[in-house]
């Protein structure tokens, strides 16, 4: 998958169409991406964490909300086990939405 920049700060990688089944709202956003924040770096996993807490308990020193991680820097983290967070995660958006690469 290609990079691609979605707004000013997020690094995106492949693409999906959503539409919400509490409102009316749709639209393209990546498969997952990362964010490099004043605070903290972002990666989005786009189906959130049910699936992959296991691999989360792993994770390292982080931070987590509906669908992002969130850590002040690379050593803080296992970058093996991030890996294999996001490809699971890229894998099943696969599965669930019709993607754009």
């Amino acid at each position: 998958m290609r990079p691609k920049m979605w707004g000013d700060s997020i690094v995106g990688f492949g693409e999906y169409h959503y539409k919400s089944e509490r409102s009316t709202q749709e639209g393209d956003w990546p498969l997952t991406g990362f964010s490099p924040r004043k605070r903290n770096m972002t990666v989005y996993i786009m189906p959130g964490f049910s699936n992959y807490q296991e691999l989360m308990n792993k994770l390292g020193k982080h931070k987590s909300s509906v669908s992002c991680i969130y850590f002040s820097k690379l050593s803080d983290i296992d970058v093996s086990v991030l890996k294999q967070i996001v490809r699971k995660s890229v894998s099943d958006m696969k599965n669930i939405y019709a993607w754009k690469s």
